[in-house]
């Protein structure tokens, strides 16, 4: 099941992104910006949804937004202990849905250039590189996935 995220989510939330994207921190040298985010903020403006089991258990999160005439998929974490589920892809899922019945044509997300796995996958998944760029310090690949 997939729920808008509660503010007594935040601590799940947040302890999900240090898991999942730990394993990043040395090969880019620090925290990558999702270990970042003022989750508080994103919950409370209505941007972060949650997976749960089918006992209502914490499996993960996706983060997204519009932005002009398409969603900005910002981030998207699983649990390690659930991951290879499907939990990810159901997520991202959800997030093209719902791009669709706010009328978007298009899905745009950004992964850092280290995070090899990301570079496989989202292109397993309908996306394409659109962009290569530094943003805070960051060397993102940018993608794009059109949803009409």
């Amino acid at each position: 099941m997939i729920r808008p995220a509660r503010a007594n989510d935040e601590p799940e939330i947040r302890e999900c992104a240090e898991q999942a994207y730990a394993r990043y921190v040395p090969v880019i040298g620090r925290k990558p910006a999702p270990m970042l985010a003022d989750f508080v903020a994103q919950i409370a403006a209505g941007i972060v949804y949650v997976a749960t089991d089918d006992q209502g258990i914490f499996q993960g999160f996706i983060v997204f937004y519009a932005e002009e005439e398409h969603i900005l998929l910002e981030s998207v974490a699983v649990l390690p202990s659930a991951a290879g589920r499907g939990v990810g892809r159901a997520l991202i899922s959800f997030c093209e849905s719902a791009a669709r019945q706010r009328g978007m044509n298009s899905v745009h997300l950004y992964t850092n250039e280290k995070m090899t796995d990301n570079l496989m996958i989202y292109p397993k998944l309908g996306y394409v590189q659109v962009a290569q760029r530094t943003e805070d310090g960051f060397k993102r690949f940018y993608f794009e996935k059109s949803l009409t």
